[in-house]
């Protein structure tokens, strides 16, 4: 019980869309909806990279993912990539830039 003494609540309001994406990205991951965002916050609070500043959460096309080489076009700028799930890329589908650790970016299909 010591540990819901250090915590703080407050309130957020979402709208109905957002809170939707959210819970299935937090079902995904096997969370609840709080622990994801929690997950979120401190995985993005602080960070100072270009990356971490520009890229996370940025959309990806299929298209834009080149397989052969390992490499997809974000913002301009060629990266080297993961697929979160270690899935083939989907050439029709959207990814979600969801890490980035140096100039490795890590994708979701969403």
């Amino acid at each position: 019980m010591a540990g819901k003494q250090n915590e703080k609540r407050f309130l957020l309001r979402l709208d109905q869309a957002l809170y939707d994406r959210l819970a299935e990205e937090a079902d995904r991951a096997n969370q609840s909806v709080n622990m994801y965002m929690v997950s979120l916050l401190s995985a993005n609070h602080g960070t100072k990279s270009f990356e971490n500043r520009q890229i996370i959460g940025k959309t990806v096309l299929g298209k834009d993912i080149h397989a052969d080489n390992g490499l997809v076009l974000v913002a301009g700028i060629y990266y080297r990539y993961l697929i979160n799930d270690n899935s083939d890329v989907d050439q029709t589908a959207r990814y979600a830039v969801i890490e980035a650790n140096g100039n490795i970016l890590t994708l979701q299909k969403i």
